[in-house]
């Protein structure tokens, strides 16, 4: 079987910013689920504002079909902190000092907060070029573990689908021998009314005519709940499942449609159903076809 893909998967990556003072690193993580078209949604810094037509044609290109939302955060690696400035912690200290000497009753700055103040101080070097190069290769590297991701459940889909395509060629089949019993058993019922209705009224009973008129009721009867031609459709149709999955790619829409068809012929078989058996088992592959349905709304 070929690949499918879902439309459901969540995949992630990072890598540092070579010669970025202090260190950064950019991470990129992709979110997709189910939607009739593809949809792309953003959460971007302004520093990455200007690769989003870059990105926009990277995902467009791999995919088809979802609502993806793509994340964007440059951070700083864990462990690796900007040094700030002496000069910027000699200007702190100087107005420390100041204010301390105007309101001694203020708390002494900690190495922490001159840390910290002297860190926002000190601008950030950085590289656009490679700024966008790095986000660049981190997001193809998110992208195809995105594709693997929904490649993965794809191939499980398309596995449960052929399972359930199994139980319905098997229930159709079970259908198959059950309306030639309802026909006989209509049959049966024919003959011991007509008998009755005969001798209710006396008269000899004629078995020609009366043969007659069972296999006129019989015929008719038989006509009205021949569920030959919805079998035969609804085999068709799951054939027709097997060999689109068996294709792979792009297969969503055509399966929603081939689900609607099997879903219109076990409507119909079960309004024709004249045994218990018959109808237990078009219940049952409106289910199995519902299931069908529910997974079929995942594949891209």
């Amino acid at each position: 079987m070929k690949s499918l893909y879902s439309m459901t998967g969540y995949a992630e990556a990072a890598a540092p910013v070579p010669g970025a003072q202090p260190a950064l690193a950019v991470r990129v993580e992709l979110r997709s689920v189910n939607g009739r078209f593809l949809d792309l949604n953003w959460r971007l810094p302004d520093e990455a504002r200007a690769a989003e037509p870059q990105l926009r044609a990277l995902l467009a290109g791999a995919l088809r079909r979802g609502k993806v939302e793509c994340r964007v955060t440059i951070e700083q690696p864990q462990g690796a902190y900007a040094q700030p400035d002496a000069h910027a912690v000699e200007q702190l200290l100087q107005a420390e000092a100041a204010l301390r000497q105007r309101a001694p009753h203020l708390r002494p700055l900690s190495v922490g907060d001159l840390w910290r103040l002297a860190s926002t101080q000190t601008g950030a070097r950085v590289d656009a070029q490679q700024l966008g190069a790095t986000l660049q290769r981190v997001a193809e590297t998110a992208l195809a573990a995105l594709q693997a991701a929904r490649a993965a459940e794809g191939q499980r889909l398309g596995a449960f689908l052929l399972a359930r395509c199994a139980q319905l060629q098997e229930w159709a089949q079970q259908a198959e021998r059950l309306a030639p019993q309802a026909v006989a058993r209509q049959q049966e019922r024919f003959v011991a009314r007509v008998g009755e209705a005969l001798q209710a009224a006396g008269a000899e009973g004629d078995s020609e005519a009366m043969r007659e008129r069972v296999l006129q009721e019989t015929a008719a009867y038989a006509m009205r709940i021949d569920v030959a031609e919805e079998i035969s459709r609804l085999l068709g149709h799951v054939d027709a499942v097997r060999t689109v999955i068996g294709g792979g790619g792009e297969v969503g829409k055509r399966l929603d449609f081939l689900i609607q068809e099997l879903h219109r012929e076990a409507n119909t078989l079960g309004s024709k159903s004249a045994l218990a058996e018959l109808s237990e088992r078009a219940v049952d592959m409106k289910v199995c076809i519902e299931q069908m349905r529910e997974q079929v709304q995942n594949l891209e």
